[in-house]
């Protein structure tokens, strides 16, 4: 493990004092490649038996519709927050390190229940295994969307350290995944293509870092101005992209003049958890970046059940979804499928299971006889 340090720690001193340029943009490349495999290992060292032991997670039970992870330095309020939204109890006091496990609650929010993860304080250097903070962002990654809480009197700072320790193991903040094709071949070396004029990859870059991972045939299309980074980030194969909201806690410490700075920030949410300022607002944020989908059932000849929807992801919300959420074998007895809601050209709809379903549609599924 401390090799393994060592070997990082050279790679990033290097690349600290290496200039910038198209002339050393290949080197640079060729130690991003091998920086990111070093921090693989680091956190998914090989193990005797032949297996792989990944970065080890908090054992915390999946329940409610979606996962909220709250990330933060100690002491910045996050069990204060949990207590406030949830109800659930978690140590709080005013010295760090209070909480240390992963402690769960739930909410309800507009019909869908949604967990929420209070982690241990993160501290510099988690993505190097330092303190707990190889599990705490092995459980953050499952989360369907990261809550970053922060001190209002020093955000910047410890907004920055936090993103830097997450990067590093593998999770993307408030982006897409790069929007470039690598596939490998049998033969016929490495070919790069581009629809864009790019200025970070050239042939030679590409070449050298898929050399780093023993890759000497392969293509790769890009269509927007890739970096480096981006392409390790593909071969990699294993990162996660999910929306991160930033809650600036404790803002009943600072003046006027400094929230409205914050307030026109992206991602932001200012909060006082203590006295229970701008919470609803928070929640609002939260659904909005969870981008749920409610469905409401409608039984044959009843009226439609709106106090218990089917919540569905924005990405999962086609009629298929909606079955397979309710009961794995409904889709044998599917004939189709009657739609209320702005999805539905008129009222009722009669589709199938392909059809795209939209927030707060009503549902009536027409079995087979």
């Amino acid at each position: 493990m401390s090799t393994i340090m060592q070997k990082i720690k050279e790679i990033e001193d290097e690349m600290g004092r290496t200039q910038k340029n198209k002339a050393t943009a290949h080197h640079l490349g060729l130690l991003k490649a091998k920086l990111a495999k070093l921090r693989r290992d680091l956190l998914a060292p090989p193990t005797k038996g032949g297996g792989a032991a990944t970065g080890e997670g908090f054992d915390v039970t999946k329940s409610g519709d979606s996962r909220v992870g709250l990330v933060g330095f100690p002491s910045v309020g996050k069990s204060t927050l949990l207590n406030k939204l949830t109800g659930t109890f978690s140590e709080v006091a005013s010295y760090e390190f209070t909480t240390l496990t992963c402690i769960p609650g739930v909410i309800t929010y507009r019909g869908a229940k949604i967990q929420l993860l209070d982690l241990p304080g993160i501290i510099e250097g988690a993505k190097d295994g330092k303190g707990r903070g190889r599990q705490v962002i092995s459980t953050a990654r499952t989360c369907n969307c990261i809550l970053i809480v922060l001190d209002a009197i020093k955000p910047i700072t410890h907004k920055r350290l936090i993103e830097k320790e997450l990067e590093g193991f593998g999770i993307r903040l408030n982006k897409e995944p790069p929007n470039l094709t690598f596939r490998k071949k049998d033969k016929g070396g490495i070919n790069l293509t581009s629809t864009v004029t790019s200025t970070h990859l050239d042939l030679d870059t590409v070449k050298a870092i898929c050399s780093e991972y023993r890759i000497h045939n392969a293509d790769i299309t890009l269509r927007y101005d890739a970096t480096a980074d981006d392409l390790i980030d593909v071969i990699e194969g294993s990162r996660i992209y999910m929306p991160c909201i930033y809650a600036v806690n404790k803002i009943d410490q600072i003046t006027l003049e400094e929230l409205e700075i914050l307030d026109k920030l992206p991602h932001y949410c200012p909060i006082s958890a203590h006295l229970e300022w701008n919470l609803d607002g928070l929640l609002d944020k939260i659904w909005e970046y969870l981008n749920l989908t409610r469905i409401y059932t409608k039984p044959k000849a009843m009226n439609p059940d709106y106090d218990d929807p089917v919540i569905l992801s924005s990405k999962k919300r086609t009629v298929e979804d909606f079955c397979i959420r309710i009961h794995k074998d409904m889709l044998k007895q599917f004939k189709y499928a009657l739609v209320w809601g702005s999805s539905a050209k008129h009222k009722p709809q009669r589709v199938g299971r392909e059809h795209e379903l939209e927030d707060e549609d009503v549902v009536q599924i027409v079995k087979k006889i």
